[in-house]
């Protein structure tokens, strides 16, 4: 699809009636995120969601996608050693029937990225915003807005990529870092967050349908874009959602950093 200049359109999912629908709809690719700790459980962060939980939702959603390509999350700490990444892995792709795997960090997730992928993992890399890190980090806010951290993170990208990993995910950014990594990036980068120029875009379900408790509660990102405002059902917000990341009108100036 990155060869042939298709964007890629994609969505969190976390049940097989959602997954019916999205795989239905058209979208490319779908996340068991851990954000499935926020909008499912109500959390104010991600970092209490478990391997269990993941593989749990997974495997509700794996059997009901003909087409749409499933990546899984690890939950926080679930990769913090080389034997514990692997039986991570394994795990989510053996009990949960995930196709790839998706770690936050940067450059310091190399050999963490390198180990997986030559036993045959394959890795998603997240990079910008990352939730895992947010007691780390204080607050969820864009990433990457000084000269020096963008310098770094496109550095990240590149070791990472060149590490193994097979996808780049990143998470509120400015547009123009995001142009930048996906420009010299070899493999095809998804943004939330991060511009119009990278390869595909990714947005949580319970926020395109404006039932998350973010969303719900005055606090919508950005880069968030009510799909059932004015759509009939369901389905069809999901459907205008894979038609605008495939056409380009989402997301939109007015969703950019």
């Amino acid at each position: 699809m990155r060869e042939a200049g298709e964007k890629i359109a994609c969505l969190t999912c976390y049940d097989a009636s959602f997954a019916l629908i999205e795989d239905r709809a058209g979208v490319d690719l779908i996340l068991v995120g851990d954000s499935l700790g926020m909008v499912l459980h109500g959390g104010t962060t991600t970092t209490p969601v478990t391997v269990d939980q993941i593989v749990y939702h997974s495997r509700c959603v794996a059997p009901h996608l003909k087409r749409a390509f499933l990546v899984a999350d690890m939950p926080f700490l679930s990769f913090a050693t080389l034997d514990r990444a692997l039986d991570s892995a394994q795990r989510m792709m053996q009990e949960g029937g995930a196709k790839m795997v998706k770690l936050e960090g940067g450059r310091e997730q190399a050999s963490i990225v390198e180990y997986l992928a030559v036993r045959g993992v394959p890795v998603c890399a997240h990079l910008g915003l990352q939730p895992q890190f947010i007691h780390k980090m204080g607050a969820f806010k864009v990433q990457g807005r000084e000269e020096a951290a963008a310098d770094a993170m496109a550095h990240d990208a590149k070791v990472l990529a060149e590490a193994g990993a097979d996808l780049l995910l990143l998470e509120c950014v400015p547009a123009a870092l995001g142009r930048r990594i996906a420009e010299q990036s070899p493999v095809p980068v998804i943004g939330i967050g991060a511009g119009h120029d990278v390869d595909g875009q990714i947005l949580v379900l319970h926020d395109i349908l404006n039932i998350s408790p973010t969303v719900r509660l005055g606090r919508r990102p950005r880069f968030v874009k009510n799909y059932m405002q004015g759509a009939p059902d369901i389905e069809s917000a999901i459907r205008a959602y894979v038609q605008e990341v495939k056409g380009g009108a989402y997301p939109a100036p007015e969703h950019c950093f």
